[in-house]
């Protein structure tokens, strides 16, 4: 027997996980068209400040801490990101809450918990809040509120080396946030190079929702928070 033919004789059963996330990837590529944006954001002066800032609060804040505040923020000056389509399809329906949800590599396959209104709550309680939520996913106690109100989700997958990717956003959410590894990069400031860090932020959009205008200005947004992360560690 060949070696395609012994490949061809195993037969590996989907998980319940693996079966919902494909009917729902799949319903969000039929039902939500997407626009792709990408920008590269400077990450240098975040880097800088975040471990002096965890050690001033004595909570470990992490970057993607830093994104859900900017994401929540953003959303607060562009609020068809939090916006969804009624039943009939004819109008668009604002949350009163802003649900950041992210993506987790769990056991049981990939989950995406969701911290709840998110622009109400400063940087370490989002910190706080989102390490609650990776340790119930990392240990399957997840409950189903927990998956609840996602507005936007941010997935990252720099840890393993991606630089860039665009991820489908889940059925529900306005867009998601795609981010890669931080890489250096070169910089000319008054006719200096000097060395950065900076990172891909990629964002999908639901055109049924929000135009490419609209959401280029609400990407740039996010962007411009992380790229003056000060604003972000300020209790508004």
């Amino acid at each position: 027997m060949t070696k395609t033919e012994q490949i061809q004789d195993k037969k590996i059963p989907l998980t319940r996980i693996q079966k919902l996330i494909g009917k729902l990837m799949l319903k969000s590529k039929q039902l939500q068209p997407s626009s792709y944006l990408e920008c590269k954001a400077d990450l240098t002066e975040l880097l800088k400040i975040r471990k002096p800032y965890c050690k001033q609060t004595g909570i470990r804040v992490t970057t993607n801490d830093f994104f859900f505040c900017a994401i929540s923020r953003a959303i607060k000056k562009f609020p068809l990101m939090a916006a969804q389509l009624d039943r009939n399809e004819d109008h668009l329906i604002i949350s009163d809450q802003i649900g950041v949800g992210f993506a987790v590599a769990a056991p049981q396959g990939l989950v995406v918990p969701v911290i709840k209104n998110c622009a109400n709550k400063n940087l370490p309680q989002i910190a706080s809040e989102s390490d609650i939520l990776l340790k119930k996913a990392r240990a399957n106690k997840l409950t189903p509120e927990d998956f609840e109100g996602d507005n936007i989700v941010l997935s990252s997958l720099g840890m393993y080396g991606v630089s860039t990717f665009f991820a489908i956003s889940p059925p529900g959410a306005t867009g998601i946030i795609s981010v890669g590894r931080i890489e250096d990069d070169i910089s000319c400031v008054n006719g200096e190079f000097t060395t950065i860090k900076t990172m891909s932020v990629a964002l999908a959009a639901n055109l049924r929702i929000v135009d490419d205008f609209y959401a280029a200005k609400f990407l740039r947004c996010v962007v411009d928070q992380l790229e003056n992360p000060q604003s972000l560690t300020s209790e508004s």
